[in-house]
C-alpha cells in the first residue's frame, strides 16, 4: 500500500502541541485552530515544545492513521518565525 499516493497537501501546526494528544485532541485542533477538516485528504503535522517529536495524523478513508517520530539526539527544523500559524508545505515549497 502506499500511503502517500496523490495526497494534494501537507499541513504544519506551527505552535508546539501536547504530545499527550491523540487522533482526537488532534482532530480538534485541525478543526478549531487550523480552521480545516481532519477529514481532508492531507497529512497534518504537529510539533512538540522541544522538537525533538512529531506526530502526522492523516484520515484513509477507513480510519485515522497517526504516525509518531522521536529522535533522540537531533531536533526537528521547524518554522517558528511565519507570517501565518498554518503552513502548506505544498506552497512554500513553490516558493
Amino acid at each position: 500500500m502506499n500511503w502517500f499516493s496523490d495526497l494534494p497537501t501537507v499541513y504544519l501546526h506551527r505552535h508546539p502541541v501536547d504530545f499527550r494528544k491523540a487522533v482526537n485532541g488532534l482532530c480538534v485542533i485541525v478543526e478549531q485552530e487550523m480552521g480545516m477538516s481532519p477529514y481532508d485528504d492531507s497529512l497534518f503535522v504537529f510539533c512538540n515544545r522541544r522538537r525533538d517529536k512529531l506526530k502526522i495524523l492523516h484520515w484513509d478513508r477507513t480510519g485515522f492513521v497517526l504516525w509518531y517520530k522521536r529522535l533522540e539526539e537531533e531536533k526537528f527544523k521547524w518554522p517558528l518565525r511565519a507570517d501565518r500559524d498554518v503552513i502548506d508545505i505544498n506552497e512554500q515549497s513553490l516558493n
